[in-house]
């Protein structure tokens, strides 16, 4: 049986349709001419037995029609093309010569062996049938995309823009951009990648670097920016060749495959899989976009320029991945109650790290502190069941300013350490709590250690009265555990969010909520600041088109 497309029906009218005596093959040719239908591809489905007059096959292409026939037709399709399907298109421009598409991801551009229906072809002859007379297997398609990459898609309406545009895409007349999201931080802000591309002799259906019998492939990368963390980043990337999977190898060449892309980066991505959460999720597929598309117009030679951002779970990665967890340092006078805030932060079921705890944990038999401090000050500096003598260890420093010094230099590292270790722990959670009294006085640098303090401030006397009655300090040892840190007015002036607690400790856990509630406005500011960014760079929002302007 003879693959046809649509097939038609219609009553000839002879006051609208030519008036009586209007040959059957005339007829039909004239009512298809809107599709560029050939009078010989009528014929042929005329006597082929496509046609029917009156409900009864008609071979005779010279039958003259007198009035009220029912006819109807199918015309044959061309040898070797794709059925038309409905389905988005995504266009940008059209004029009468060629069109310019946002192709989705997951969409191929055009049929193959084994797949002849579901590509953009199928769409393409649906909403514009002409291009079935351009011949071949691909009608219209200059240049392709494969299949999970997105972005600007060129395409011929006509047999000579088609000749002109593949002429100009072989010459490099043709600017074409990409974005690719990749693996890692590459060195440098850029660079050339020239290196010959032809077919993986061990896996025929990848391509790979053959610097013997490869052809010539160019590309030019930019980074535009990296995550915080280093696990990704964006480059916009020229190309100047058109090599099948060019952008692929070449920077998977280079060290930094792209996120998603499982052939030519297999194990990042199987690594990039294991760490789940909404990052996994959202590359499903290969994070690669047609971004910026220039050319001349062969009708008229003026250049047309086009810039689509990508669609939305390309910048929504980006957004995910600079998104980094809150690391908030909570500082205070001894008594002011900031352990109790911690507690009431933990509550709330936010991860939380306490100095305190650790260095009890490095004094602990067997411990980093206790075998770096007996190390240094030999046996005196342990108790009876090795850990450290806390009560030698308080007489010491509080004697010698020198020694308490030298103590600190041991121990703060290893405190460091530790919370280091907690924030790469709790990586995924939104905010997480660092209580460590001293960090502005550590030395360490504050900006990198944590991303903002919240200080904890009460009154002296409330402050003495709870020392004096939860730890028995006198008013001696209070003071001189004062004098080892920054006055309250200093270390609150560098607190981002400072909590009164002079209300005590019942009303601490309604603090906590309010410094959530501000916590989480900031990363909300945040977050519209990295897409405000996107949309300023053309990485999100909508699409730009320019008449007569290089990209």
């Amino acid at each position: 049986m003879t693959e046809t497309e649509k097939r038609l029906e219609t009553v000839f009218d002879p006051a609208t349709d030519g008036g009586a005596g209007v040959r059957l093959d005339v007829f039909w040719c004239a009512r298809l001419a809107d599709r560029d239908v050939t009078r010989a591809r009528v014929q042929a489905a005329i006597e082929a037995g496509l046609a029917s007059v009156n409900g009864a096959v008609c071979t005779k292409a010279g039958m003259k029609l007198r009035g009220g026939e029912r006819l109807a037709i199918g015309i044959p399709r061309k040898p070797g093309q794709a059925p038309a399907e409905s389905g988005s298109l995504g266009l940008l421009y059209r004029d009468e010569q060629l069109l310019v598409l946002d192709k989705a991801a997951g969409l191929t551009v055009h049929p193959a062996p084994g797949l002849a229906e579901g590509t953009l072809v199928n769409r393409l002859l649906h909403h514009f049938p002409a291009l079935r007379d351009l011949g071949g297997e691909r009608p219209g398609i200059v240049h392709r995309l494969d299949k999970d990459t997105s972005g600007l898609l060129l395409v011929a309406l006509t047999e000579p823009v088609r000749l002109a545009l593949a002429a100009d895409f072989a010459a490099r007349r043709v600017k074409k951009t990409y974005l690719a999201l990749v693996h890692g931080r590459p060195e440098g802000t850029g660079g050339d990648i020239r290196l010959p591309l032809g077919r993986d002799p061990r896996h025929r259906h990848k391509m790979a670097v053959a610097h013997k019998g490869g052809r010539e492939a160019r590309s030019r990368w930019k980074l535009t920016w990296s995550a915080p963390d280093g696990a990704a980043s964006l480059l916009e990337v020229e190309i100047f060749t058109g090599r099948t999977h060019q952008i692929r190898v070449h920077l998977a060449a280079m060290g930094h495959p792209i996120v998603g892309d499982t052939v030519y980066g297999a194990t990042p991505h199987a690594l990039w899989t294991r760490r789940g959460g909404p990052e996994a999720r959202l590359a499903g597929r290969q994070m690669l976009h047609a971004w910026k598309l220039a050319f001349a117009h062969p009708a008229d030679g003026r250049t047309l320029s086009f810039r689509c951002p990508p669609p939305p779970d390309f910048w929504r990665l980006v957004l995910l991945l600079g998104r980094r967890t809150q690391r908030v340092g909570l500082v205070g006078l001894p008594g002011c109650g900031k352990s109790t805030l911690l507690r009431a932060f933990a509550a709330t079921g936010s991860p939380t790290f306490s100095a305190d705890a650790a260095v009890a944990a490095l004094y602990a038999p067997g411990g980093g502190g206790a075998h770096m401090l007996a190390g240094r000050f030999g046996e005196r500096a342990l108790a009876a069941d090795g850990s450290v003598d806390k009560a030698w260890l308080l007489a010491a420093i509080l004697e010698s300013e020198a020694m308490r010094r030298e103590v600190m230099d041991l121990v703060h590292p290893l405190v460091r350490g530790e919370m280091e270790a907690f924030f790469a722990a709790n990586r995924q959670a939104k905010a997480v709590f660092a209580e460590v009294p001293l960090l502005l006085e550590s030395g360490w640098p504050v900006a990198e250690a944590v991303d903002l303090v919240v200080g904890v401030r009460c009154s002296s006397q409330a402050r003495r009265e709870r020392l004096a009655e939860g730890r028995g300090w006198d008013g001696e040892l209070i003071d001189r555990m004062d004098g080892w840190q920054w006055p309250e007015e200093k270390k609150l002036a560098r607190c981002r969010i400072v909590v009164d607690n002079d209300a005590g400790p019942d009303a601490l856990a309604a603090k906590a909520r309010e410094v959530l509630a501000q916590l989480l406005a900031l990363r909300r500011q945040e977050a519209l600041a990295r897409y405000d960014w996107l949309v300023a760079r053309g990485y999100a929002g909508k699409s730009v088109i320019a008449d007569g302007e290089a990209p």
